[in-house]
């Protein structure tokens, strides 16, 4: 027994590993001692580390688990190296599956999302995740949408915000707009149904006023994956370009183009436009053919990334553009591939020099001129494909001969001088649509008059609440059919709220600010605060919220920064994307096809010899098809319940094997057998530490007095800290530092315990075991180390630092090679020079059967590595 005098704790340790009493007696500590709520202080670096807060859908899944414990081993070392530690947790509580849900089970959004909230919080406090929950926020709560609807209002007095009736990407399943990055292959996000286009008043955000910004301070985020920074580069996609203008024959007008090759600009054979194109509308007017077009394309909605796989349509319009340099007659179409959010909403058709040209023009016969030649000088087959290398012009007039930088800004000057183009620099990224036309989400803080004027909500009328107890029938809005909710007096006039809510983005993009102070009632922010803690340290979440939360995290901070609520340029400094977490999936295929997804663990499975999966069959008897390792999901029924693994095996175990069994931003294959090992190494920690504390009490260490044995071995365990420290904090290879902590422990349950030296040695190694585990099992650890006798809570215990003495080697482990093969290895010391090596290995007996009668020729020596005997 061993007393943590700091504490005031007795801590006896049971011979058993047995996790569901070590678990609760330690997070009930945590609970009434508060370990993890922090203030600000001064007197200590701060250091935020914040994972992406859920969204309550009632259960935890192992994706969630996977990304909270790396935010909580980040967490729980830095906290070990001194630091102010802030890690909160809160609640995207608003949202589309909240209504579904209180369809189906007949009850209302609100109740549902509270009561979820009751049952994932006791999940992650099962957990054991090191968070400080005085700072829980649910997005749903109105002291938290308060100042978003406020913030919203002062974005709309700067003309940040604005109204239009816009051509929007419209899901008819969720009977709701969706975001361009919401459009994922023309499907909506969260159903996959089909998206369409319709017009709509919609309310939105000017984040292109922060295309530029956006852009270049991506070359600052050092410690962002690059993956990341290229998905947000190609999204807001910013192009050099030139807008130029053809006149339209027999009509007093125009339309321009924009293009990023005006060196193909000679090899133009018509002019394609957006269905919403003005002219496009004008001539829809007069010509019933090019309405009932327009029409058929507008029940399908396509994205830029469909552009290059949908079947190309167009329709001429019978009207001609005037080529700027040839004077040549162009036709003018109007197509389904050109959108009007980008560039100008009409292009130049280059069949010969671009791919989706060329196929538009081999479905409606159309002239392909080539101009630019091959690479080689050769002249492009045009016949086959498009030719999109930049070689050389020819077919161009005065401008053959020149290559491709040459012929760019040859022809952009002579546009601009005979003034039928201006230098442009567009940007892919379209302005941000928030209003959504769904019930559980924030109300939109706006007004409009009876003379259809629009005004904000006046700030003392803030917050506008959202009724909670109501009945929802999956039709349409609550707040849109109630007309006692809809109307309103301001200075003494009637009004009509704004029945759209806010997109639940507008929640999730500010807050990680309002985290930092949770509670306070004077502001959005305290910036003092928020500035203390801002920016956050390390950020952890999915990949797959590269083009969507992570941009308008991005964009909000700036916003908010130029308010005047928070100094930083950039909410994060450091983003970890965790790869997702995959299972067996297995299908048995019904009578029309469709595939029924069955539980793996109702699946009775037959390995071959290298433990593939060859057959499985389910409680039925029926024999099922194997779909491989796929992401867990429900729509799968391949998801591991938490709960039930923490009940087995602890959820130390299940924090382990998640950090153990990949890395980090990798996939993760979910394997019962990988759990196992997890927990057996666990109890085998456990039994080192209790059969060692039952020896009594250890001498001092007398490094000074350690035979060359107990030298080594303390090597290997100063080696190990400083491998583990350096993985988990710059490398963040959590499982390589896991795998060195158990060679090491390998190490030491074959170290002799003989003298007091050598208890001393092992006193020493299993506390620094025990110290680095700790972010990965804490409560193991906690009651380990308490046992060990020592006397300060592990919890603020500070990170062990490798002895630079310790970690001189005493001896290497050399390979010994005759004529190239290896036939051996042999210790020596470490500062033993080529000749007394050679005069060991002379000696060694093993190896004189291959030297003798034999003439030793050449030594080829690495240091400390190797020694290679050519001989004949």
């Amino acid at each position: 027994m061993y007393i943590c005098f700091t504490h005031r704790i007795v801590i006896t340790m049971q011979e058993q590993y047995r996790p569901e009493d070590i678990e609760s007696q330690v997070q009930n500590y945590w609970h009434i001692k508060k370990t993890f709520e922090v203030t600000e202080s001064q007197k200590k670096e701060k250091y935020y580390c914040l994972s992406m807060l859920p969204y309550p859908s009632g259960r935890l899944h192992m994706g969630h688990v996977r990304n909270y414990t790396i935010g909580d081993v980040i967490s729980r070392y830095q906290r070990m190296l001194g630091k102010n530690v802030l890690q909160p947790i809160g609640w995207d509580a608003f949202g589309l599956p909240a209504e579904g849900a209180a369809i189906n089970n007949k009850t209302a959004p609100a109740r549902w999302t509270y009561d979820n909230i009751k049952y994932m919080k006791k999940q992650l406090k099962r957990l054991g995740f090191s968070y400080d929950w005085s700072r829980e926020i649910t997005t749903c709560d109105p002291n938290y949408y308060v100042w978003e609807q406020w913030f919203f209002i002062k974005l709309y007095e700067k003309g940040m915000v604005y109204k239009k009736i816009s051509d929007v990407n419209w899901c008819p399943h969720d009977q709701t707009v969706l975001a361009n990055e919401q459009v994922i292959n023309g499907c909506c996000w969260r159903c996959d149904t089909r998206v369409q286009s319709k017009e709509i008043l919609q309310w939105f955000v000017k984040i292109t006023s922060y295309a530029e910004e956006l852009l270049r301070n991506l070359d600052r985020l050092e410690n962002w994956p690059e993956k990341v920074k290229v998905m947000q580069r190609n999204w807001i996609g910013r192009s050099e370009g030139i807008e130029i203008t053809f006149e339209i024959a027999d009509i007093k007008k125009s339309v321009i183009v924009y293009t990023t090759r005006p060196d193909t600009l000679m090899g133009v054979t018509c002019i394609a436009m957006a269905i919403d194109h003005p002219i496009a509308q004008e001539v829809m007017i007069k010509n019933r053919q090019v309405f009932h077009f327009i029409e058929e394309c507008k029940t399908t909605r396509f994205t830029e990334e469909d552009i290059a796989n949908i079947q190309k349509k167009g329709l001429n319009t019978g009207l001609f553009a005037i080529h700027p340099l040839t004077k040549e007659k162009l036709q003018l179409w109007i197509t389904n591939f050109v959108h009007i959010e980008y560039g100008t909403g009409a292009i130049m058709v280059v069949p010969a020099h671009n791919k989706n040209d060329w196929a538009f023009a081999e479905k409606y016969n159309l002239q392909v001129k080539p101009v630019i030649l091959n690479l080689d000088g050769s002249h492009p087959d045009i016949h086959i494909s498009a030719m999109i290398d930049k070689g050389k012009l020819f077919n161009s007039g005065k401008f053959d001969g020149l290559d491709n930088k040459d012929a760019v800004n040859a022809i952009v000057d002579h546009l601009v001088n005979i003034g039928v183009g201006a230098r442009k620099i567009h940007y892919r990224l379209r302005d941000w649509g928030v209003s959504r036309q769904r019930y559980w989400g924030a109300p939109i803080p706006m007004l409009s008059l009876e003379d259809g004027t629009l005004i904000p909500v006046p700030e003392d009328q803030l917050p506008i609440i959202l009724p909670e107890d109501i009945i929802i029938n999956g039709i349409s809005s609550p707040i849109k059919s109630d007309p006692n909710w809809k109307k309103t007096i301001i200075n003494n006039k009637p009004a009509i709220r704004e029945t759209d809510t806010f997109d639940t983005f507008m929640e999730s993009s500010w807050y990680y600010a309002r985290y930092t102070c949770p509670d306070y009632q004077a502001g959005m922010i305290n910036s003092e605060i928020a500035n203390y803690w801002l920016p956050i340290d390390q950020y952890v979440g999915g990949i797959e919220h590269a083009i969507m939360h992570l941009m308008y995290f991005r964009f909000f901070h700036k916003l908010m920064r130029d308010e005047g609520i928070v100094n930083s340029d950039e909410p994060a400094k450091r983003l970890l994307c965790q790869g997702m977490v995959l299972a067996d999936a297995f299908y048995h295929a019904g009578a029309n096809g469709k595939p029924e997804w069955i539980s793996p663990t109702d699946i009775t499975i037959e390995r071959d010899e290298r433990g593939r999966i060859i057959k499985g069959v389910d409680k039925k008897g029926r024999q099922v098809v194997y779909a491989g390792m796929t992401k867990m999901s429900k729509s799968k029924n391949n998801g591991v319940d938490p709960q039930s693994i923490i009940k087995r095996y602890g959820a130390d175990t299940l924090r382990l094997f998640m950090m153990f069994a990949s890395p980090a931003e990798m996939k993760l294959e979910w394997q019962e057998s990988g759990l196992e090992g997890a927990h057996r190494f666990l109890k085998r920690v456990w039994r080192m530490v209790y059969k060692h504390t039952q020896k009594g009490g250890c001498a001092f260490l007398n490094v000074m007095g350690l035979n060359s044995d107990q030298r080594a071995l303390r090597c290997e365990l100063h080696k190990t800290i400083a491998k583990v420290s350096d993985d988990i904090d710059r490398r963040q290879s959590f499982n390589t530092a896991i795998s060195a902590i158990m060679l090491l422990v390998n190490k030491l349950a074959r170290a002799p315990q003989e003298t007091e030296q050598d208890r001393a040695l092992m006193q020493e190694s299993l506390q620094n075991v025990i110290h680095m585990l700790y972010p990965f099992t804490p409560h193991a650890s906690f009651k380990m180390w308490s046992a060990l006798g020592c006397k300060c809570n592990i919890d603020f215990a500070q990170w062990p630092v490798a002895d630079e003495n310790a970690m001189i080697e005493v001896s290497k482990l050399i390979v010994i090679q005759i004529n190239g093969k290896v036939r051996g290895r042999i210790n020596i010391l470490a500062e033993a020079t080529e000749e007394q090596i050679k005069k060991i290995l002379l000696q060694e007996k093993k190896f004189l059967k291959y030297l003798d009668n034999k003439t030793i020729r050449k030594i080829i020596y690495i240091p400390g590595r190797l020694i290679n005997l050519v001989i004949d």
